[in-house]
């Protein structure tokens, strides 16, 4: 299965787009969240701490001290 990948800066706490890094991952259909996770940074070349918030079809990380987020969302029928 496939994933979406976007960073990128957050104003106030919400995703601020003035820049957006973007990025496609792939993993089992069975893939759970951590390992999405550890894709998608890796994929980024992003490192440090992050809150996560898995929405099912989203997971939002929100980096600690920065003004970053990720948004991993499976890619449907392409």
């Amino acid at each position: 299965m496939r994933y979406d990948i976007e960073m990128t800066d957050t104003f106030g706490g919400e995703a601020n787009y003035c820049w957006v890094r973007r990025a496609t991952i792939e993993a089992p259909a069975t893939a759970t969240s951590q390992m999405l996770v550890r894709r998608a940074k890796r994929a980024l070349g992003i490192t440090g701490r992050h809150k996560i918030c898995d929405f099912g079809d989203l997971i939002r990380l929100d980096f600690i001290n920065s003004c970053i987020c990720i948004f991993i969302t499976p890619t449907y029928g392409a």
